[in-house]
């Protein structure tokens, strides 16, 4: 064979050999399993995190963003004969009633339970395994207070009182989570034969109520704003979120929480393995994952709750200015389920019409 055939020979087999290695890296690229989360928009966790999780299991997880838990719940519900994830995350106790009845996730039972207290495993059926949670509360106006010479309020009852007239703002209950979630307390608290007469309360005392949390905390709220209102239903979380967000070092938080029984109401979020995925034995992982230490110890700085696992250790803006509310309102999931639009409409009538 002479030089010049056997250079073209030569070449043609490099060339072959290249465009094989090449199918063999994107064949191994496509066989890498992926994993598919579907979230609420306010999902946060660290890269790291994510990577640790992709790096042990040679996988890739991506997440898909569905509006707030109600919408992202709807298009799990709409798309249960071809699911859109593998896994849903953000379905909270107020939902769950909901999300069990539509029968959209499979049963697993993770050894990381046992490090979840029992009060937050609210679904006995495994279908949706607690991951961290937070309790909706009333938030004052430390300087506000101690200016007024008036009393932070200790319970629900005094929020009535002529000495709180026009310090109250909240957030209406048909188009927020956390109004939503202080209706729930109240119905907890003083009962579906009270409740309204606590609410005709607030009213003559001149509440406010806004559509959002946004509006009510960063536009009426005093600690927060040029609002004029010292007292808002906020979360248990907002005081050291206060403490970590400012630029300037704070010893204290400008605000604070009532934790007295019965004037919070808890929030637990969930994670459930989605019908029909095609890839459940990483799904498992990933729940797994979710209740384990280095998952539940990044939530707090991410998405300001409380992680579910008893064995993760709180960041020390947390332990510094965060309150617990001792004996916090819950309100049975399917209870909620069945009366949510009830309340809601009935407290329509009595607060805004």
């Amino acid at each position: 064979m002479n030089r010049p055939m056997a250079c073209i020979l030569w070449f043609v087999s490099a060339a072959a050999m290249c465009l094989s290695a090449g199918c063999t890296r994107g064949e191994r690229s496509e066989a890498v399993p992926t994993l598919t989360v579907m979230t609420h928009d306010s999902f946060k966790v660290s890269e790291k995190v994510v990577k640790d999780f992709e790096g042990t299991f040679d996988c890739k997880v991506t997440f898909l963003k569905a509006g707030d838990a109600g919408a992202a719940l709807n298009q799990t519900i709409l798309s249960k004969k071809n699911p859109l994830a593998d896994v849903f995350f953000g379905i909270d106790n107020t939902f769950m009633g909901r999300a069990l009845k539509e029968d959209l996730f499979e049963p697993y039972r993770s050894p990381m339970l046992q490090d979840i207290p029992d009060d937050l495993n609210l679904d006995r059926s495994g279908r949706l395994l607690p991951v961290d949670f937070g309790d909706v509360c009333l938030n004052y106006d430390r300087a506000w207070f101690a200016r007024s010479g008036v009393a932070p309020p200790a319970t629900l009852e005094d929020l009535t009182g002529p000495a709180y007239r026009g310090l109250l703002v909240v957030e209406n209950p048909a188009t927020s989570s956390p109004g939503l979630a202080f209706l729930l307390a109240t119905v907890g608290h003083f009962g579906e034969d009270g409740y309204l007469e606590y609410w005709k309360g607030l009213r003559s005392n001149d509440v406010l109520v806004t559509a959002g949390w946004e509006d009510a905390y960063w536009g009426q709220f005093s600690a927060a704003s040029k609002g004029t209102r010292p007292i808002v239903v906020s979360y248990a979380s907002s005081p050291p979120a206060e403490v970590h967000f400012s630029k300037e070092p704070l010893d204290e938080s400008p605000t604070a929480v009532v934790a007295a029984p019965g004037t919070a109401f808890r929030q637990v979020e969930f994670v459930g393995i989605v019908k029909g995925t095609r890839q459940p034995a990483l799904a498992r992982k990933w729940v797994d994952y979710m209740l384990d230490i280095p998952f539940q110890e990044d939530i707090p700085l991410q998405m300001f709750m409380f992680p579910a696992n008893s064995k993760a250790v709180l960041p020390d803006v947390f332990r510094k200015h965060a309150a617990v509310p001792r004996e916090p309102v819950i309100v049975a999931p399917e209870r909620i389920s069945s009366n949510r639009e009830a309340w809601i409409e009935a407290w329509t009538d009595t607060v805004l019409r």
